[in-house]
């Protein structure tokens, strides 16, 4: 039986990635990481992973603009992406989606809920 695919983690912030790496290992998940938005497109190009958890404010390529890229590229349009980020209004909720989020998560992030995204996402 092959091993289940991994969650992408895309977060620049080093204490931010190994918190969450920490909870969703320890959730049963198999983490894989990038500190931005190039990386991010590489690893789901390679790893094809099962969910993308994409903060949106990010160097080299923020995640609005990696966001887009996958969603315009064949082998990447359908791997889900959520939305981590720190703007919690309805406009940045809607920004995050037409960017091509299928979810959207604010931090800081309450972790049954994202669970919650992570694997209604997964089983879609």
């Amino acid at each position: 039986m092959s091993e289940p695919r991994p969650v992408l983690l895309v977060e620049d912030n080093a204490l931010n990635r190994e918190m969450l790496t920490r909870r969703l290992t320890r959730a049963g998940l198999r983490v894989i990481a990038a500190v931005d938005g190039e990386q991010a497109l590489a690893l789901m190009a390679s790893e094809h992973p099962a969910v993308v958890l994409m903060d949106m404010n990010l160097p080299v390529m923020d995640g609005w603009t990696a966001c887009r890229h996958a969603r315009q590229d064949e082998m990447l349009r359908g791997i889900p992406i959520i939305a981590l980020t720190a703007h919690a209004t309805e406009a940045d909720r809607c920004n995050a989606l037409a960017a091509g989020c299928d979810d959207y998560a604010t931090k800081p992030i309450d972790f049954p809920e994202l669970l919650a995204k992570i694997e209604r996402l997964r089983r879609a």
